[in-house]
């Protein structure tokens, strides 16, 4: 069964748009768009992250995003993909806050943003 949610994905690349869209969340779909991932959590959502992060591009982006929510990782690489996060675990929408600052801090506008 296909479980959809809003995810906001932060590519790696700077000429690749940030996007707020709706994402077959289930575990083997995320990996089989994004490689094998690690998950960090962080009060109401997750972000994951490639695990296997050698030969990566630093997504500077994400970084960003990370350290204005309080987070001080060294330096993200590969494609980031937040998500919520509900009772024991499950994935959801990614927070409409995080969608807001993900907005102000790339200057741009998510249209699923009016979604969550």
């Amino acid at each position: 069964m296909i479980r959809k949610c809003i995810a906001l994905v932060i590519p790696a690349r700077l000429s690749e748009e940030v996007t707020a869209r709706p994402q077959d969340v289930r575990h083997g779909t995320l990996e089989a768009l994004y490689g094998p991932l690690d998950c960090i959590v962080s009060g109401d959502w997750q972000v994951y992250l490639r695990a296997d992060s050698s030969n990566l591009r630093t997504n500077v982006r994400a970084t960003q995003l990370l350290r204005e929510t309080g987070l001080y990782l060294p330096e993200v690489t590969g494609n980031a993909i937040y998500l919520g996060r509900a009772e024991h675990g499950w994935d959801t929408d990614a927070p409409a806050h995080l969608i807001r600052l993900a907005e102000k801090l790339f200057d741009t506008r998510l249209a699923a943003a009016e979604l969550v």
